[in-house]
């Protein structure tokens, strides 16, 4: 597996596609354009925004809410999967062997580069580890861990098998741990 270096190193040319071309470098006439838009017709401006997503059910309603009683739902009967979505559409194509995580250590000769596939791996052997222990979906898991690969790891686990993940900072003394705790 390359490190960080070899990864930023390396001399690329990447073409982007015509599509990409068409939406990239957005002026500021067009942001204006697009804020516009989803204040005054909020529905169109979301649910074109929420098409690029993968959706397991599509959702009834992109938008309902009653401010005076704070109630907001967004994409109502809709499903998603975060981690499907950062993760397994890529796998089946070119982006499966590009770099998807680039960490860096304190000391400048720790790196690692991760690509989709594997994150893909590791997100999916530690749901499964989760599981083992009994995590399940609504279950709520603490993560206290340092700012290391594994932490996008534990957080993508847990939403792929729909736990909810609460990250605790990983330098809290004791006694500050034990009140968020």
């Amino acid at each position: 597996m390359p490190n960080s270096e070899e990864v930023m190193a390396k001399e690329r040319v990447v073409s982007p596609s015509a599509e990409f071309k068409k939406n990239a470098n957005i002026s500021l006439k067009n942001y204006k354009s697009l804020y516009k838009e989803s204040i005054e017709n909020p529905n169109k401006f979301w649910a074109r925004e929420a098409n690029r997503l993968i959706w397991f059910k599509k959702w009834t309603k992109v938008l309902s809410h009653d401010f005076k009683n704070a109630k907001v739902e967004w994409f109502k009967g809709g499903k998603l999967n975060v981690s499907y979505n950062c993760l397994d559409r890529h796998i089946s194509t070119p982006l499966k062997n590009k770099a998807a995580l680039i960490w860096e250590g304190d000391n400048p000769t720790e790196s690692r580069v991760l690509t989709y596939y594997d994150v893909y791996r590791e997100v999916n052997r530690f749901a499964n580890i989760l599981k083992k222990f009994g995590v399940k979906k609504g279950d709520r898991v603490l993560v206290y861990l340092p700012m290391i690969p594994e932490l996008a790891i534990t957080i993508l686990a847990c939403t792929r098998i729909g736990a909810i993940h609460s990250v605790v900072f990983g330098g809290f003394s004791p006694e500050a741990l034990q009140s968020r705790i």
